[in-house]
């Protein structure tokens, strides 16, 4: 009878056991799902938001990840485009864009729609609906991506001129073009200007609503990547291996700052510093009135977020780091392996990252 009750006590414990180890593999796999674990972030203040996968076909993958307004939108190889709340994580909509290997020009956003060229139309797309709003021929092509405010857009073409076509019709109303007849590489428009630059280091400040210029800046290489602008100053990258500001009402240079390596990315722009990625070297950080350097992260990709006087960096390993901008240190740093592909947030301190597999994450820190 002893010997019966041991038995039974003996197989009770194995079954208790064994449904806590099935419970831990369940658990394991769940894990082995999502991009970030939470043992990952367990010892830092970073807390997971938020994760989502989505679904890949065969030989598909993520191909770019980036924010329109309170969107996060990602396109794949196959040019399926998916926009998810940035907020919880909930899909608004996904689906094709444009036919599997057919080149999509950059994306813009403006007002809550994504703009951009396929093949030779230029689509508008509703970024809580994914509804084509328009769809209009362009014959010029375009060299970089597609802008516009409240009454144009803005269209730099294949022919090194600039399209400037009626936001409510697409009538093109003017054209305009660097006087050297050097490839523009970037516009950058806003209701009250509009600023291109050239493959000749020209950065050209125009009328919105006319072809007539305003002040023009003359650097000694090709401008790299957009130039971008912060209340009234304009920053861009320049193949001199400098990170330049301009005064955007007068064009006149208030710094540069000389990396140590040629510039193959634009500047990004946080609310004091300036964030530089200088080739095989990493990512600088500029301070914006003094355009000195605060700190440097070695490998560092691109910025991620804001918080505070902290700046959270990619890196090109795949760690998310974090740096303490007024002790110029860094304060820890994730190992999420390769590959990362990320989006850049200065709205708030959310951290947006993700991987080839459509695997996203949204972290933030703790306050």
């Amino acid at each position: 009878m002893e010997v019966m009750k041991m038995l039974k006590l003996r197989f009770a414990l194995l079954a208790v056991v064994s449904q806590i180890i099935f419970t831990s593999v369940l658990y394991a796999e769940d894990e082995l799902r999502w991009l970030i674990p939470r043992a990952m972030v367990a010892s830092t203040e970073l807390k997971i938001v938020w994760q989502f996968n989505l679904p890949m076909g065969k030989g598909e993958s993520l191909d770019q990840l980036f924010l329109s307004g309170n969107r996060l939108c990602a396109l794949s190889s196959q040019n399926y485009l998916s926009c998810i709340n940035r907020a919880d994580g909930n899909v608004m909509f996904a689906g094709s864009i444009a036919p599997a290997g057919l080149p999509v020009v950059d994306f813009e956003s403006y007002k809550g729609e994504l703009i951009t060229i396929v093949g030779n139309k230029l689509i508008e797309i509703s970024a809580d609906f994914g509804s084509e709003k328009t769809v209009t021929n362009i014959t010029s092509g375009a060299v970089c991506p597609v802008v516009r405010n409240d009454s144009f857009f803005y269209i730099a073409g294949l022919d090194k001129r600039i399209h400037v076509l009626k936001a409510d019709n697409k009538v093109q109303v003017f054209e305009v073009a660097a006087e050297n007849g050097s490839r523009i590489t970037s516009v950058l428009a806003e209701q009250g200007f509009v600023v291109f630059a050239t493959e000749a280091g020209n950065v050209i400040r125009i009328a919105p609503d006319k072809s007539v210029k305003i002040w023009q800046f003359n650097a000694p290489a090709a401008i790299i990547g957009p130039v971008v602008h912060d209340t009234n100053s304009l920053y861009f990258a320049c193949r001199d291996t400098c990170v330049y500001r301009l005064e955007l009402s007068s064009g006149k240079l208030l710094w540069k700052y000389q990396t140590q390596g040629i510039l193959d990315t634009a500047p990004q722009l946080g609310s004091k510093l300036v964030y530089q990625r200088i080739p095989d070297m990493g990512l600088t950080a500029i301070d914006k009135t003094t355009g000195k350097i605060v700190w440097p992260v070695k490998d560092g990709v691109g910025l991620l977020s804001e918080s505070g006087d902290k700046t959270f960096v990619i890196t090109k390993g795949g760690h998310l780091t974090a740096m303490d901008n007024i002790k110029a240190k860094q304060l820890y740093s994730v190992n999420m392996g390769l590959p990362v592909k990320y989006a850049t947030n200065v709205a708030d301190a959310k951290i947006y990252v993700a991987d080839a597999k459509g695997r996203i994450a949204c972290l933030e820190p703790a306050k």
